[in-house]
């Protein structure tokens, strides 16, 4: 990547967000609390959901990636190996292994200020293993560079998916 997303500061959720959320993951949004990332585009590309949806049942990933051209470009680094590439690393890298789980606390730290998940894992495999990159990208792009090294590092690996414009018509909410 040439240049890794700005950070951005989590945001309510506008009738536009809430919208392009629905035509990029064609469904409405469950337990949706803010816009935790926006992509350069403009649009949604990381949310925050309630550590438990509506009707009370625990939904543990905190940060849900939105944007579909970031999802597959994340899925083609899981495809190609780099998910066990870095668990490997973990049992190898003390030092990487102390950051990672320094990640996994932030996380579990984030979602305990909500709502506590007693007895449920953070996400993405933290702290012992990389079960899933789109959660750690989540993370990264949520909390800022230097929270989750290995989201970052996933971050760093990925194509510029926004500089093709945004991944759906920004649209706005049909009127009432």
């Amino acid at each position: 990547m040439e240049t890794p997303p700005p950070h951005t500061e989590s945001t309510v959720p506008t009738d536009a967000d809430i919208a392009a959320f629905k035509e990029q993951l064609g469904r409405p949004p469950r337990g949706l609390r803010s816009i935790a990332h926006r992509c350069p585009c403009g649009l949604p590309d990381v949310v925050e959901t309630a550590p438990r949806l509506p009707d009370g049942t625990p939904f543990p990933t905190l940060y849900y990636l939105t944007c579909p051209r970031a999802a597959s470009a994340i899925g083609t680094l899981e495809a190609n190996g780099v998910m066990k590439e870095m668990t490997e690393r973990l049992a190898t890298d003390p030092e990487l292994a102390a950051a990672y789980r320094a990640a996994h606390e932030d996380y579990i730290a984030r979602r305990d200020e909500i709502d506590v998940l007693q007895g449920f894992p953070s996400a993405g495999g933290m702290p012992d293993r990389v079960k899933c990159l789109h959660v750690l990208v989540g993370h990264s792009l949520a909390a800022g560079p230097g929270v989750n090294p290995l989201g970052d590092e996933a971050i760093a690996m990925l194509p510029e998916w926004w500089r093709k414009g945004p991944c759906v018509s920004p649209c706005a909410p049909a009127e009432a």
